[in-house]
């Protein structure tokens, strides 16, 4: 479950914003920064941070216009902009040929099935999963805010879109390695 730490700065930012959200952006900042540094002096490398300086990026442009523009109309809407983001970081880590939850993989993994391509094939899968949560929650959320609709739709369309990935990345890598070792050639034991 390690890779949901990279959610942590989104959680905290969502909590504070619900009270303003220039605090929110900034505590998200603050918080992904911190992860972000921490990991790095513990030597991971930046092919593992993609979600994490992803979500920097994110809350220094938020940060930005919350402080230069609080009443700006991006405030109201932050929750859909935000799964927009996460969305286009796992669809663009993908049509870069470099999911984002390859790195990660790699925290996990033994060196020796890194260049395997079912390891590449399972990443792929793996992130297409989170990127279709994100675009899930964000276009749910965007027609909850159109319609009005009541608090628990888009409740449960945050439920839907991060546990869903989240049981796919548990459960796919288990299911793939199975069929490789179905796949594999029988040997003979030594007599």
């Amino acid at each position: 479950m390690g890779y949901l730490r990279g959610f942590i700065p989104w959680i905290i930012a969502g909590v504070i914003s619900s009270f303003d959200w220039r605090w929110g952006a900034i505590a998200g900042l603050v918080s992904g920064l911190l992860l972000l540094l921490q990991d790095r002096r513990r030597g991971v490398g930046s092919d593992a941070l993609v979600l994490e300086i992803s979500t920097v990026v994110y809350f220094v442009v938020v940060g930005a216009v919350s402080v230069a523009d609080p009443g700006s109309a991006l405030a109201d809407h932050t929750d859909v902009v935000s799964f927009a983001w996460l969305a286009a970081t796992a669809w663009g880590t993908l049509a870069i040929r470099r999911p984002f939850t390859l790195g990660i993989a790699k925290r996990q993994t033994p060196r020796e099935y890194w260049d395997m391509p079912e390891f590449i094939r399972v990443n792929n899968h793996i992130t297409s999963a989170w990127g279709a949560g994100f675009t899930f929650i964000g276009v749910s959320l965007a027609v909850c805010g159109t319609v009005d609709a009541p608090a628990w739709m888009g409740i449960a369309a945050h439920v839907i879109g991060l546990v869903g990935p989240a049981v796919f990345t548990k459960v796919w890598p288990a299911r793939a390695q199975a069929r490789l070792r179905d796949q594999a050639p029988v040997t003979a034991l030594p007599q």
